[in-house]
């Protein structure tokens, strides 16, 4: 009989349970269902992004089902209200489940600690609704500021307060700040009038970084973006007008609370777990078990694991992945028999970022420079939704984050996010593929795959029966008319004439770019003497390697295959041509069509329409189920 092991959660430790036991189960018998309420999981690292309108809420939201297409596990859309460990069973209001194993992941829920008023008149960023309903009461507050007579409502609808300097609380202000200088000039409101607070009871913002990434983030905030940090202050009460604190008041229509998180307000019906004091999570072991019940795992933020201090570790996502995949791991070993592991979390880093163009990081000990952090801070989004939802949601990131940033774009950024419909570019792909494929044929007719012709064609030949026909018909003459020398890199442009007796008989313009050409070295005719002429032998790889690349970039653009790659090639194929022999005229438009096709013209009427899709469900299969298969059930679907 199968053993059941259920999963309550969605977040990230959910998924990366469900994931871990789907791909690791080999043999066994296992039956994997996934709970939650439901039926998306959203990317929380990302939420300021949408409260703070940067991006849509498609952007941090991804469909449970796409993530596990290829798997074996079950996934049901409920809540839990009752858990019966004793029966080994969790209940809904419809519905009994029944486990050998659970593991509990219902992530984490906001804590006001207490203080009166705030869980009735703040905003919480927590969840993808709370974005959403940030973002839409923000653009309210605008829209009725715009035609408010009252100054004092007007003061109050345009100061914003974020409650809390840690991660999410200075990622919401700097999201804000951003958007403010749109909003503003959208509904013809002087920046001067809008009032941005953020509020701490400590006496830095980002406590947990290094002092000077901390104050380096607090003078962008100041100087840059112009908002007010009040440290050392201590909230007292949250209120419909505003914000109270030891001292004073902020009259606000907008606070929103990220000062503190704790365990699930979904565990609150757990009430026969033994749970930690402070951040009210489950007590567990060293191998994520809960002290009263073997069979009852906890990962992430609900979960209590600590260090070797006895200091739980922080919610945080590594902390989510790490414990549910050792979680997962230890469900294993007990079905199999063996020993359990104990579970290690080890943080690799932190990033934060104060809206689009700034952030702060340290990776391993080491502080980045702010271009190298906005960098990292994509990367790892990219490899974790590489591993969960393969091309199609690196894809859907990069079109959200690059391409259609809802927020104030630089000049460049509001002309490279304009799109095309890739169909327009299907003539241009043929034409330039079917011109590549002309070019090999021709080699190949002239002996290219046979005889050496490389150094003729490089203008470098010394053997006497190659110059000596071109040297009896004409004389080739040379006039540069244009000329850029920089030394490092120098581009001109020049006629070159055929002369019979002095008579010219053709002319044609060409172009030709050099690197490091200094006195009597010129770096590309070196290394082409040297490198690729060195010998016969060699001098032919290169030539029948130029002759393959010709027909293969020619049938790849001309099918639509591998579209992008095709053109990339095409682009290196052209500047080896620009920079040895020189480009001809006739040649130009090739650069510029090779450019122009790498913008998705074989997704339309070529094979990258099936071709990319495939490949990516292929990726997917292989990652979540370890096995390799090019065939399977839905193998062709394609995804938007």
């Amino acid at each position: 009989m199968a053993k059941k092991v259920l999963i309550i959660g969605a977040g990230y430790a959910g998924i990366e349970a469900a994931l871990t036991l789907n791909k690791k189960k080999k043999k066994d018998n296992l039956e994997i269902t996934l709970i939650d309420k439901n039926d998306y999981h959203t990317l929380l690292t990302e939420l300021h992004e949408v409260a703070g309108n940067r991006i849509p809420e498609e952007g941090i939201r991804i469909s449970l089902k796409s993530i596990f297409k290829y798997t074996g596990v079950h996934l049901i859309m409920d809540e839990i209200t009752t858990f019966d460990f004793d029966n080994n069973r969790v209940l809904s209001a419809k519905a009994e489940y029944r486990y050998d194993y659970l593991i509990l992941a219902m992530g984490s829920s906001p804590n006001f600690f207490g203080i009166p008023g705030l869980k009735e008149n703040a905003f919480t960023l927590w969840s993808y609704d709370d974005a959403i309903k940030i973002r839409e009461h923000i653009k309210k507050c605008f829209t009725l500021a715009s035609q408010e007579k009252d100054p004092d409502e007007l003061k109050r609808l345009l100061t914003f307060v974020v409650s809390g300097a840690g991660f999410t609380g200075v990622e919401m202000i700097g999201e804000l700040a951003i958007w403010v200088k749109s909003l503003c000039k959208e509904h013809g409101i002087a920046r001067k009038d809008v009032r941005l607070i953020i509020v701490d009871m400590l006496p830095r913002i980002l406590n947990t970084l290094q002092e000077k990434n901390a104050a380096k983030a607090h003078r962008y905030l100041e100087k840059k973006l112009h908002v007010e940090i009040m440290l050392n202050t201590k909230i007292t009460e949250g209120t419909p007008e505003g914000l109270k604190f030891e001292g004073g008041e902020i009259q606000s229509a907008t606070v929103i609370w990220a000062a503190g998180i704790k365990a699930s307000d979904d565990m609150d019906c757990c009430i026969n777990l033994e749970r930690a004091n402070r951040p009210q999570r489950i007590c567990v072991d060293d191998f994520c078990r809960t002290h009263q019940h073997k069979n009852v795992y906890s990962a992430g933020d609900i979960g209590g694991l600590a260090d070797e201090d006895g200091r739980p570790y922080p919610a945080m996502v590594e902390n989510a992945i790490q414990t549910a995949h050792g979680a997962a791991e230890n469900i294993l070993n007990d079905i199999r028999g063996g020993e359990q592991k104990k579970v290690t979390v080890k943080f690799h880093g932190t990033m934060v970022s104060v809206g689009n163009y700034f952030c702060v990081s340290e990776i391993m000990g080491k502080s980045l420079p702010i271009w190298l952090s906005i960098i990292m801070k994509f990367l790892v989004n990219i490899h974790y939704l590489w591993e969960i939802a393969g091309f199609r949601g690196v894809s859907r990131y990069l079109y959200h984050e690059v391409l259609e940033r809802r927020q104030r774009k630089l000049f460049l950024e509001q002309h490279w996010s304009t799109r095309i419909q890739a169909w327009w570019l299907t003539p241009l792909r043929l034409f330039l593929g079917g011109m590549w494929l002309y070019e090999g044929i021709v080699k190949v007719m002239e002996g290219w795959l046979s005889d050496p012709k490389l150094a003729a064609f490089l203008g470098m030949a010394t053997d006497a029966t190659s110059a000596a026909t071109s040297a009896s018909a004409f004389v080739t003459r040379m006039e540069e008319t244009f000329a850029i020398r920089t030394g490092i890199i120098n581009f001109m442009t020049a006629t070159e004439s055929r002369l019979v007796e002095g008579i010219t008989i053709s002319a044609q313009n060409l172009a030709k770019m050099e690197f490091f050409h200094f006195g009597e070295f010129n770096l590309i005719p070196w290394f082409l003497r040297n490198v690729v002429l060195a010998n016969d032998g060699i001098a032919m790889f290169f030539q029948v390697l130029v002759v393959i690349f010709e027909i293969m970039i020619g049938l790849m653009l001309l099918g639509g295959a591998f579209n992008f790659v095709a053109s990339v090639i095409s682009v290196g194929l052209l500047t080896m041509f620009l920079t040895s022999t020189g480009l001809y005229e006739k040649s130009w438009w090739m650069i510029f069509a090779s450019i122009a096709t790498m913008g998705g013209a074989g997704r339309a009427f070529g094979l990258d329409y099936y071709l990319i899709p495939w490949l990516n469900n292929v990726w997917e299969n292989f990652w979540k189920n370890g096995r390799l298969r090019l065939f399977f059930k839905r193998s062709l679907d394609r995804f938007d």
